[in-house]
């Protein structure tokens, strides 16, 4: 029986124009879990992250539980997703930025503080977008996805721009958000990372899932995630070449 607080993808079909962009895509997201979406550039990951929060269309179903995210009235009180930067007002400050998010979405200001404290920028809340770094950015970028405390969070590259002592402490803070009992998806291109955090893993490929399932049941006898990842997309390149 699916957890009504898992993610759930299923049968996405996608073309644009005669290239096949997803292929019967499914797979679940666990609550309770951390499950890494990998897959080369131009697999099919961001299309389908797309498709699940409401952004690009296909055939099939991608809900959280039983709904899609654009039925939510105040999605950010039910999913948390961190994509492609800050996407605010460079002269604004850090703190008028989370709160112009949070009142568009009638979540308390005492929030604010409580989001940059968790993920450590308590100190940066004077600050103008503009000035923060990279780093600072994906972290800005998670104290938005955590502002309506939600069931899901939905992560794009989470650790890019992150130096050592960031990355050290996304392990703590994702394990973390796991244990409360979130659902947590993310994509990464950095394995070693993935093999850390990860729970679970679904591989794409050519817009297909390849492999899915429990870290150690994927990884099989291989030593690391690197490893099967690369054994399994490189043998999907040289068959896809003996096939054309």
């Amino acid at each position: 029986m699916t957890n009504k607080n898992n993610i759930i993808i299923s049968q996405l079909c996608k073309r644009h124009g005669k290239k096949d962009i997803l292929k019967d895509v499914s797979f679940e997201a666990k609550q309770g879990r951390i499950t890494a979406f990998l897959g080369p550039n131009g697999a099919g990951k961001s299309s389908t992250l797309r498709i699940l929060l409401g952004l690009d269309r296909s055939t099939g179903t991608a809900t959280f539980g039983s709904r899609k995210y654009v039925t939510f009235d105040t999605p950010l009180k039910v999913v948390g997703a961190a994509f492609d930067g800050i996407g605010g007002n460079v002269s604004r400050k850090v703190k008028t930025h989370l709160k112009i998010i949070a009142q568009s979405s009638g979540i308390p200001f005492s929030r604010v503080s409580e989001v940059l404290k968790i993920v450590g920028l308590s100190d940066k809340g004077k600050a103008r977008l503009g000035t923060l770094s990279l780093g600072e950015g994906q972290r800005l970028g998670l104290a938005v996805a955590l502002l309506g405390d939600p069931q899901y969070l939905v992560l794009d590259e989470p650790t890019n721009g992150l130096d050592p002592t960031g990355i050290r402490w996304f392990r703590k803070f994702i394990r973390q958000q796991r244990d409360m009992g979130k659902t947590v998806l993310l994509s990464s291109h950095i394995l070693s990372e993935v093999e850390a955090v990860a729970d679970d893993v679904v591989i794409i490929n050519h817009g297909k899932i390849i492999a899915q399932g429990e870290l150690h049941d994927v990884m099989k006898n291989l030593e690391s995630l690197e490893e099967v990842f690369f054994s399994l997309t490189e043998e999907g390149e040289s068959i896809n070449e003996n096939l054309s």
